[in-house]
């Protein structure tokens, strides 16, 4: 008798939990496969819908354990049940939303979910076997918070369920002893379970991985999800009564549609995908008149409402300007050079000047202005004390040097500021943008204390005039065009040979257009005339040589010609201006520009971030003040502005600023637009 149930134990199937882990192996290795091939051949210009809307299906892999004899008041088995293991349906609607980029979304689905099994077989005393297989359903409901962590396809998921019984049946058969076959086999005992609760609040966590079925150029998306999920037992007893439990591992796909919205990109955005054999690319110089110095500038410097703090300090940083009492008197705006940091060199030495001296600006002009009240919010990761004191170092400065009562100066620490800078660049980002998170910031109310048109918290303060001679300016730099370079070479490089065979190199580079001062080209010399040879690297290792014979020469414009020039400053990633910056390039900006004049607009970025998308948002940003400009003067029948447009980047060379410290970073996110009158 016993060596017989050995052998009914001996073929049962293997357990399902092994057969999920190959499953999932398996299918893992296939979407993975077909992922990374769809995503090779995407180019998209439709933003990724933000809704989706399908259907989900999967195996609920139920696992019981616990014990369970009294199956209703008609039936109690000799014997309890403890564990057991089923394979039931889900099925159900889906929704999802999420932003392409951001981590976090909301999933909600909703459906039928099937919580069958089978009962390990047991004995009862009669040495007979017995089964038990029940047939628990449920309308089911489950919100879900979504977690992209790396902004990826992948993603995580938890949240509650809630579960409402609609099926409850079992079946239950008490087998003859096996040593006297020759028993009337009993009947299967069919009913419903007793003491079944209607209604199970659980949880639920997940992981899944989004598939593009369609490509992301498409305007209607299509996305396939496969996902695993785990239902602890914890809130999962499906009876009132006894011990019995149920774990279930769930693994399905969700098939989802979407559809985004259509927006016209940028030229530099734009691709056209040419088939052709052997691609060719074209090599042209443009070398205007070099423009080495004299052309002064008279620029209306933005003022940032920022002080940036060195990590681990609440002390304000040495860099700023700090004056003594018998200082204050002597102070002015329009004289800032008297009042130069320390130690300040570098690129836009001048600018820098006036924005470290930002404090003695504001302590000045609240001075002046004696009904002027101020509120400093410091923001710290180490929270809001820390904040609190990085603001009270700055009251403390503008009470003791400039003498102003304390009471027009609140205070406040935040752990972190109301516009913080976000992550688009990778991990190696992360201690820069902690650090131009690290700030007070000078909030007012006070109109003449702001740029013009501009209110809020995050309101920049007035700018300063800085009159200033300009090297090298834009229409002086010698443009290389390599046409055609991103289809065929991975980088090129430019020799210029001068005809004392001197040679300089230039690179390597991998767009189609770089500018590079003139100036660098002819150094002392006035004149020159130069044979530019571009050697290109082609994708399959080869090296092809286009030159061309360019003459070169300094001209020195007359003493007296001025410039304008104007700062736009751009938030974080962002390639819009404000309504209340584009007011300000409307109503003030565009009257200062000349009949017959140029406009040079360049846009820059700072370094966070990869390189390649830090030159199409600084071109996006320059063409963004160009449009605008551009309609200004079209209202009033204007089209005598030649406009030029360059977009540099993140290009160290080319910046105006460094980028060691956040204050210099975020002037470098931003547009410059020089105004040069006809000559």
């Amino acid at each position: 008798m016993k060596t017989i149930i050995k052998l009914k134990s001996g073929l049962r199937k293997a357990s399902p939990f092994n057969t999920i882990i190959k499953t999932l192996i398996t299918s893992a290795l296939i979407f993975t496969g077909i992922q990374t091939q769809a995503q090779a051949q995407t180019d998209s210009i439709i933003s990724q819908p933000s809704w989706w809307f399908g259907a989900v299906a999967g195996a609920n892999f139920n696992f019981y354990n616990g014990s369970t004899q009294k199956l209703n008041a008609d039936l109690t088995v000799p014997t309890p049940f403890h564990t057991g293991n089923g394979i039931g349906l889900f099925l159900g609607p889906l929704v999802e939303y999420y932003q392409a980029k951001s981590r976090w979304g909301f999933m909600f689905q909703a459906g039928y979910d099937n919580r069958m099994g089978k009962f390990k077989q047991i004995l009862t005393p009669c040495n007979c076997p017995a089964d038990l297989s029940t047939k628990l359903s449920y309308i089911t409901v489950e919100p879900s918070l979504r977690f992209a962590p790396f902004k990826s396809d992948f993603y995580l998921y938890a949240g509650p369920r809630f579960a409402y019984n609609i099926n409850k049946s079992f079946t239950y058969q008490q087998q003859i002893n096996p040593a006297y076959p020759e028993q009337i086999e009993n009947p299967e005992v069919k009913g419903d379970l007793s003491d079944v609760n209607t209604m199970i609040i659980s949880a639920q966590v997940g992981l899944g991985y989004d598939i593009h079925l369609s490509p992301k150029t498409k305007q209607s998306q299509v996305v396939l999800s496969p996902f695993v999920s785990f239902q602890p037992y914890f809130g999962q007893s499906p009876r009132s009564i006894e011990s019995w439990n149920i774990t279930t591992v769930r693994a399905g796909a969700a098939i989802k549609f979407g559809r985004g919205q259509k927006y016209t990109a940028p030229l530099e955005f734009k691709k056209e995908v040419v088939v052709i054999p052997t691609p060719e690319a074209e090599f042209s110089i443009n070398s205007p008149k070099n423009i080495p110095v004299n052309r002064r500038v008279r620029e209306t410097f933005p003022v940032r409402n920022y002080v940036f703090f060195d990590l681990g300090s609440t002390e304000i940083p040495s860099r700023y300007v700090l004056l003594e009492k018998n200082q204050v008197a002597k102070f002015k705006e329009d004289q800032l050079e008297v009042f130069k940091p320390k130690n300040l060199s570098g690129r836009a030495a001048r600018q820098m000047a006036v924005y470290y001296n930002v404090l003695n600006i504001l302590g000045d002009r609240m001075n002046k202005k004696p009904t002027i009240t101020i509120k400093l919010v410091g923001s710290s990761k180490q929270g809001d004390e820390d904040g609190k004191a990085m603001a009270e170092s700055i009251k403390k400065y503008l009470v003791n040097t400039f003498g102003i009562e304390g009471s027009r100066i609140a205070t406040e620490g935040n752990s972190k500021p109301a516009n913080p800078s976000g992550v688009q660049g990778g991990t190696s980002d992360l201690d820069l943008i902690e650090e131009g998170n690290r700030r007070v910031t000078i909030e007012t109310a006070s109109p003449t204390l702001l740029m013009q048109f501009q209110s809020g918290p995050d309101a920049p303060l007035l700018p300063v005039e800085v009159v200033d001679v300009q090297e090298a300016p834009l229409d002086s730099y010698v443009t290389f065009n390599v046409n055609g370079a991103k289809e065929k070479y991975s980088s090129w490089t430019v020799e210029a040979k001068d005809k004392n065979g001197k040679i300089q190199t230039f690179g390597p580079y991998t767009g189609e257009k770089v500018s590079i001062p003139g100036k660098t080209i002819l150094g002392d010399k006035t004149k020159g005339q130069y044979e530019m040879t571009m050697i290109g690297l082609t994708k399959d290792g080869k090296t092809e040589k286009k030159t061309e014979t360019v003459q070169m020469a300094l001209w020195t414009p007359p003493v007296n010609e001025q410039g304008e020039r104007y700062s736009v400053l751009y938030n974080y990633d962002e390639s819009k201006v404000t309504p209340l910056h584009e007011k300000y390039l409307t109503d003030v900006v565009t009257p200062k520009i000349p009949k017959g004049a140029t406009v040079i607009v360049h846009g820059y970025t700072d370094i966070l971030g990869e390189a390649d998308y830090n030159t199409k948002l600084s071109t996006t940003r320059a063409n963004d003040v160009k449009d605008i400009l551009t309609a200004s003067l079209l209202k009033s029948g204007r089209k005598d502005v030649t406009f030029e447009v360059y977009g540099f980047g993140e290009d160290e060379k080319l910046a105006r600023f460094e980028n060691k410290y956040p204050e210099q970073r975020f002037y470098n996110r931003g547009v410059v637009i020089d105004i040069i009158p006809k000559k």
